[in-house]
């Protein structure tokens, strides 16, 4: 049975935050990481949204859900101390504490899709987009919660409940991957951003579904590739053993997992 969408309660949602973070919340805006995306934005603020008139994906793509039946939010840090060439990690960062927050507060196994999906025994229960002004970045996330089957903009796509989450609780939900989220910040910001060599790097490989898959690579030229993702690079990018018997790194593409025969 679908839960009632009752829209969050702002008071609710910041006591379960804590203090670390300063929510706001509104009922429907065109875009939290538009919203946020402000050089004068307090770091550590986050927006939640019912709805998203002009939600945004990777390349420009609508997210689209029915008001009340996602988790939509945006986050922002400042990363003054992070090279520019380490701030991509931060999706990956907030992948990982989605991940973890979906197992803490509803059991359900989920894992990361480079460069910036959610899946839930490979069908897609949320999306990241990150990007920069100056020295803050704005990571958003929009997690499908209650969404019906019929509601969902994809069939390889899925949300918590039709998932088998019986009663996803939203705001136990942000709170769980904001905590998450808290923790693998600091981490990364103590180590000057970078990943590699760190448990940062095992946590992310241990949760990325796309390394050691054969994967198809539709690249941002229109060029395609298949090969097998064997890694990923100290600035975040995809490593791949490519079918022509050379090893890249591609920063921008559309991966495709690819069924192994037998």
């Amino acid at each position: 049975m679908t839960n009632p969408r009752h829209p969050l309660d702002p008071a609710a949602l910041q006591a379960a935050v804590g203090p670390r973070w300063t929510v706001r919340h509104v009922g429907v805006t065109g875009s939290t990481n538009s919203d946020l995306a402000r050089p004068d934005t307090p770091d550590r603020t986050v927006l939640v949204a019912e709805q998203q008139t002009a939600g945004r994906g990777r390349l420009g793509r609508q997210w689209v859900a029915p008001a009340g039946s996602g988790l939509l939010f945006s986050a922002a840090v400042r990363v003054e101390g992070i090279p520019a060439a380490r701030r991509a990690w931060i999706g990956a960062l907030l992948g990982l504490a989605v991940v973890r927050g979906v197992d803490r507060v509803t059991g359900l196994v989920a894992g990361l899709k480079w460069p910036n999906d959610v899946l839930i025994e490979d069908r897609k229960v949320a999306g990241l987009l990150a990007e920069a002004v100056g020295d803050l970045v704005v990571v958003g996330a929009g997690v499908n919660v209650t969404t019906a089957a019929s509601e969902l903009p994809r069939p390889d796509a899925c949300s918590l409940a039709s998932a088998g989450a019986p009663d996803p609780d939203r705001t136990a939900l942000l709170a769980a991957v904001l905590d998450a989220f808290d923790g693998l910040v600091q981490t990364w910001t103590a180590s000057g951003g970078e990943v590699l060599g760190t448990d940062l790097a095992t946590a992310y490989r241990s949760a990325c579904g796309t390394l050691g898959r054969r994967v198809r690579l539709d690249l941002p030229d229109g060029g395609e590739l298949v090969g097998t993702a064997v890694d990923v690079a100290a600035d975040g990018s995809l490593v791949v053993d490519t079918d022509d018997g050379t090893r890249t790194s591609f920063a921008a593409a559309d991966v495709v997992h690819l069924r192994t025969p037998g």
